[in-house]
Protein backbone atom coordinates (compact mmCIF):
# COMPACT_ATOMS: atom_id res chain seq x y z
CA UNK A 1 0.00 0.00 0.00
CA UNK A 2 1.63 3.03 -1.46
CA UNK A 3 0.34 6.54 0.32
CA UNK A 4 1.67 9.94 -0.61
CA UNK A 5 0.74 13.00 1.39
CA UNK A 6 1.22 16.03 0.04
CA UNK A 7 1.68 19.39 2.01
CA UNK A 8 2.24 23.00 0.89
CA UNK A 9 -0.14 24.15 -1.74
CA UNK A 10 -1.91 27.28 -1.57
CA UNK A 11 -2.18 31.54 -2.13
CA UNK A 12 1.47 33.31 -2.94
CA UNK A 13 2.33 36.42 -4.57
CA UNK A 14 4.58 36.99 -7.11
CA UNK A 15 7.87 37.00 -6.41
CA UNK A 16 7.13 35.27 -3.33
CA UNK A 17 8.33 31.75 -1.70
CA UNK A 18 6.41 28.40 -1.19
CA UNK A 19 7.25 24.98 -0.08
CA UNK A 20 5.77 21.88 -1.06
CA UNK A 21 6.48 18.52 0.36
CA UNK A 22 5.32 15.03 -0.32
CA UNK A 23 5.72 12.16 1.82
CA UNK A 24 6.20 8.64 0.77
CA UNK A 25 5.26 5.23 2.57
CA UNK A 26 4.67 2.00 1.22
CA UNK A 27 7.61 1.63 -0.84
CA UNK A 28 10.48 -0.06 -0.43
CA UNK A 29 12.92 1.46 -3.31
CA UNK A 30 12.40 4.27 -4.98
CA UNK A 31 13.76 4.50 -8.25
CA UNK A 32 12.59 8.34 -8.67
CA UNK A 33 10.43 10.82 -7.11
CA UNK A 34 8.97 14.88 -8.22
CA UNK A 35 7.19 16.90 -8.82
CA UNK A 36 4.97 17.14 -11.39
CA UNK A 37 2.22 20.32 -12.42
CA UNK A 38 -0.89 20.94 -14.81
CA UNK A 39 -2.45 24.13 -16.00
CA UNK A 40 -5.59 24.61 -17.20
CA UNK A 41 -5.80 23.43 -21.20
CA UNK A 42 -2.22 22.32 -20.81
CA UNK A 43 -0.51 18.74 -20.65
CA UNK A 44 0.92 17.61 -17.19
CA UNK A 45 4.45 18.48 -17.27
CA UNK A 46 7.83 17.79 -15.21
CA UNK A 47 8.35 20.34 -12.90
CA UNK A 48 11.84 18.84 -11.41
CA UNK A 49 12.71 15.35 -9.59
CA UNK A 50 15.37 13.61 -8.36
CA UNK A 51 16.63 9.96 -8.54
CA UNK A 52 17.81 7.22 -6.20
CA UNK A 53 21.44 8.55 -7.60
CA UNK A 54 20.66 11.85 -5.81
CA UNK A 55 20.66 13.53 -9.92
CA UNK A 56 18.32 15.72 -10.41
CA UNK A 57 16.25 17.18 -13.16
CA UNK A 58 14.35 20.61 -13.61
CA UNK A 59 12.28 22.04 -16.52
CA UNK A 60 13.90 25.02 -18.03
CA UNK A 61 11.46 27.37 -16.84
CA UNK A 62 12.19 26.93 -13.36
CA UNK A 63 16.18 26.56 -13.36
CA UNK A 64 17.39 28.79 -10.82
CA UNK A 65 14.45 29.24 -9.34
CA UNK A 66 12.92 26.11 -7.58
CA UNK A 67 15.04 23.93 -5.81
CA UNK A 68 14.27 20.01 -5.17
CA UNK A 69 15.54 17.92 -2.27
CA UNK A 70 15.34 14.58 -1.18
CA UNK A 71 14.97 13.11 2.53
CA UNK A 72 15.76 9.63 2.29
CA UNK A 73 15.68 9.09 6.18
CA UNK A 74 11.83 9.50 5.64
CA UNK A 75 11.15 9.20 1.85
CA UNK A 76 10.22 12.95 1.14
CA UNK A 77 10.94 15.31 -1.63
CA UNK A 78 10.78 18.71 -0.98
CA UNK A 79 10.17 21.25 -3.60
CA UNK A 80 11.11 24.91 -2.79
CA UNK A 81 9.71 27.36 -4.97
CA UNK A 82 11.57 31.31 -5.25
CA UNK A 83 10.74 33.91 -7.49
CA UNK A 84 6.82 32.04 -8.51
CA UNK A 85 5.41 33.78 -11.19
CA UNK A 86 1.59 33.89 -12.46
CA UNK A 87 2.83 31.19 -14.68
CA UNK A 88 3.47 28.75 -11.89
CA UNK A 89 -0.12 28.69 -11.26
CA UNK A 90 -1.37 25.19 -11.66
CA UNK A 91 -2.13 21.80 -9.88
CA UNK A 92 1.22 20.52 -8.40
CA UNK A 93 1.17 16.46 -8.16
CA UNK A 94 3.49 14.39 -6.52
CA UNK A 95 5.12 11.93 -8.26
CA UNK A 96 6.98 8.30 -7.01
CA UNK A 97 8.34 5.65 -9.21
CA UNK A 98 8.39 1.96 -7.23
CA UNK A 99 9.77 -0.72 -8.81
CA UNK A 100 7.17 -3.70 -8.57
CA UNK A 101 8.12 -7.65 -8.81
CA UNK A 102 8.10 -8.72 -12.89
CA UNK A 103 7.62 -5.05 -14.18
CA UNK A 104 9.41 -2.05 -14.57
CA UNK A 105 8.75 1.08 -11.98
CA UNK A 106 4.88 1.79 -11.16
CA UNK A 107 3.76 4.89 -10.65
CA UNK A 108 2.27 6.79 -8.17
CA UNK A 109 0.28 10.50 -8.09
CA UNK A 110 -0.64 12.21 -4.96
CA UNK A 111 -3.90 13.48 -5.18
CA UNK A 112 -2.90 17.04 -6.44
CA UNK A 113 -2.18 20.18 -4.42
CA UNK A 114 -3.42 23.95 -5.97
CA UNK A 115 -0.56 26.61 -6.08
CA UNK A 116 -1.83 30.05 -6.93
CA UNK A 117 0.20 33.24 -7.88
CA UNK A 118 -1.89 36.13 -7.41
CA UNK A 119 -1.47 39.30 -5.98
Amino acid sequence: QVRLVESGGGLVQPGGSLRLSCAVSGCEFINEMGWYRQAPRKQRELVAAVTSDGSTNYADSVKGRFTISRDYAVNTVNLQMNSVEAEDTAVYYCNVKCPTSGATATDYWGQGIQVVVSS
